[in-house]
């Protein structure tokens, strides 16, 4: 285990040389180099099984045998709708073999969404996972004319079905054994064929506003990213990583499947979104990316249990987080630790901490990443006091993922760190506006050259819409979306996201939205955590038969009016929060105030909400 002081080694040595300059030769190189080594491994019905490399390329052989066999052409788009499988990277790997362009769908989308996704990337192929995804594919299916045929991975109670537009997975891969059998080297020419310019996959953006629009990546731009990823947290083929994050997102597609392809890390995908906390202590990962919300939630998770523990536990990790929080700030300051320092880490690691990173499944973890969305610097700090070091990436969709990262020997909590190296990133003189350019950036929106114009200038500056601020070490902060920041009915400006972040660090609040843009104050708009919110309402005998009236309990209410008075604390009066009003429905991914990242809409949130926000000001 790395220890807190010695932060500078806890990277492996990135000088990885994997050649090709497509994801599929990155990948048939792979396979070559790697063949009967586990890359892969999932859990399905609690058993854990394995695919290596060699196992891994005869799916993906057979299966773009299948899609040739189909008439599949070079240059056509596939889209895959499903949850993080296995399945999903052979179907992914497979396309781009054929030398097509690759879609994500979010599992979550309702049919409108997945016509308008398939009819806009002129999806010919759509993978599916099972009859629940099926039948929103069918429902839309005569309004989409250039669809030929869907892929089911998961058949179970589709056993009867005779649809001669739809296949199953097992039937594509015998149909693809076929086909190979008779052009035995065509599978090569096509990978061959794949051009470094050539787009590679498509990733939508969640349509916050407006209908989502297709980022274009190059297979040039994703091979250039992934190799520059490994300067920016480095990882081996001797790491261990979780798969759980949708993989139609930036962030598991580039930082997880092909990073891992690149690297050689293992990737384990977890059972079902259900069953992430139960199976990240039987994965214990190496390395550990998630978003904010995951964090939160882990954290929320150790603060309940630890009211529920003896007063001698209780006394044993205030003493161990303590020292640990105390050796964190000498890091943080890069001041030396003592030994009588490191021996009392050692004890409250023995005595506490260690037990509290197995409880959460980071107790193997060298690093963590944390990305997507703002994080509460209260909360990387004890992370590190734990003596697992959080490291905070910054990127987007249109960058392919990670722009900016915090290097582990120079951590600043709250800040993204400095320019990855792979690319530049400056602000704006007039606006403060985030600025990246490098050959990471995306191509353009699919069927928006509008759109595309307005996001790259005639300099190829990518415009982000972050507002930032950057120190004299050249670590950039996020201060918020330009489109987000609050101007009060007294001029006063305010940045909501730093007031969110710490109202989210609560294990009682899941997420907030700040209202008061021309506003004579702030207001905020709550959700509540479901699990321990119920569980504080059971402790105080608190009466309730469901989550709205859980929301709606004096006791409940009193209990956020505390979170919120601890946050206000750390604000001038004016930018303190005067009223709140709680969510009284239960939000879950396929709600349309989240996106798939599960963060509230803000905007969408104000108008739908805006007679409860018209309250908060009568």
């Amino acid at each position: 285990m790395t220890q807190l002081w010695d932060l500078a080694n806890i990277q492996p040595n990135n000088t990885i040389v994997l050649p090709g300059d497509t994801i599929p030769a990155l990948f048939w190189n792979a396979v070559e180099k790697r063949g009967p080594n586990v890359w892969m491994r999932q859990k399905h019905l609690g058993l854990w099984r394995s695919w290596t490399w060699d196992q891994t390329s005869e799916a993906v052989r057979e299966i773009a045998g299948g899609l040739m066999g189909l008439g599949f052409a070079k240059g056509e788009c596939t889209s895959i709708l499903a949850n993080t499988v296995v399945e999903w990277v052979w179907a992914d790997l497979a396309v781009l073999s054929c030398g097509g362009v690759s879609n994500g769908i979010y599992p979550t989308d309702a049919p409108s969404q997945v016509q308008y996704l398939c009819e806009d990337s002129a999806t010919c192929v759509l993978f599916v996972e099972d009859d629940e995804q099926l039948d929103k594919a069918l429902e839309v299916r005569s309004q989409l004319p250039l669809l030929r045929k869907i892929v089911v991975f998961d058949m179970e109670g589709l056993r009867g079905l005779d649809d001669p537009g739809v296949i199953s997975l097992d039937a594509l891969r015998a149909l693809g054994r076929n086909y190979l059998a008779q052009h035995p080297q065509e599978l090569q020419q096509r990978v061959a064929a794949c051009k470094p310019e050539d787009l590679a996959i498509l990733v939508y953006t969640s349509g916050t506003t407006g209908k989502p629009k297709g980022a274009m990546h190059l297979h040039q731009g994703l091979v250039f990213t992934v190799r520059g990823y490994n300067t920016l947290v480095a990882q081996n083929d001797q790491d261990e990583r979780m798969c759980f994050l949708p993989l139609c997102h930036i962030a598991e597609r580039v930082g997880g499947e092909y990073f891992a392809l690149y690297t050689g890390a293992k990737l384990n995908f977890v059972e079902n979104p259900e069953t992430i906390p139960e199976n990240v202590r039987e994965i214990a990962p190496t390395v550990f990316t998630a978003v904010p919300r995951v964090w939160e939630k882990f954290y929320s998770g150790v603060m309940i249990s630890l009211k529920e523990a003896g007063t001698l536990q209780q006394a044993a990790y205030g003493w161990g987080i303590g020292v640990g929080a105390a050796i964190a700030d000498l890091v943080l300051a890069g001041q030396p630790v003592s030994p009588w320092f490191k021996l009392r880490f050692t004890l409250a690691q023995w005595l506490c901490l260690n037990n509290v990173r197995k409880l959460i499944g980071i107790h193997r973890a060298r690093f963590l990443v944390t990305g997507a969305a703002p994080i509460s610097p209260d909360l990387v700090r004890w992370y590190l006091a734990l003596g697992v070091p959080m490291l905070e990436v910054w990127g987007m969709t249109e960058t392919c993922g990670a722009s900016t990262g915090v290097p582990a020997s120079r951590m600043k909590p709250g800040s993204i760190g400095p320019a990855a190296s792979f690319n530049e990133v400056r602000l704006d003189p007039a606006t403060g506006e985030i600025l990246v350019r490098g050959k990471n950036v995306f191509a353009g929106y699919l069927n928006l050259p509008e759109k595309t114009a307005e996001a790259i200038d005639a300099e190829g500056w990518l415009h982000t819409g972050d507002v930032g601020v950057v120190d004299a070490d050249g670590f950039f902060r996020i201060t918020d979306r330009m489109k987000d920041i609050i101007i009060t009915a007294g001029g006063k400006n305010v940045t909501p996201s730093e007031l969110e972040n710490d109202l989210k660090f609560s294990p009682y609040i899941t997420d907030a939205v700040v209202i008061g843009d021309k506003r004579p104050y702030l207001t905020v708009i709550v959700m509540i955590d479901q699990e321990n919110v119920e569980k504080f309402a059971q402790d105080q005998d608190v009466p309730f038969s469901n989550y709205a009236s859980l929301t709606r309990s004096a006791e409940v209410q009193a209990l956020i009016q505390a979170e919120l008075e601890r946050v206000n604390k750390k604000f001038a009066r004016v930018e303190q929060i005067k009223k709140f009003f709680l969510l009284e429905n239960q939000l879950t991914a396929e709600d349309e105030e989240l996106t798939p990242t599960m963060k509230l809409k803000r905007k969408l949130v104000e108008q739908k909400y805006a007679a409860q926000i018209e309250a908060m000001y009568r």
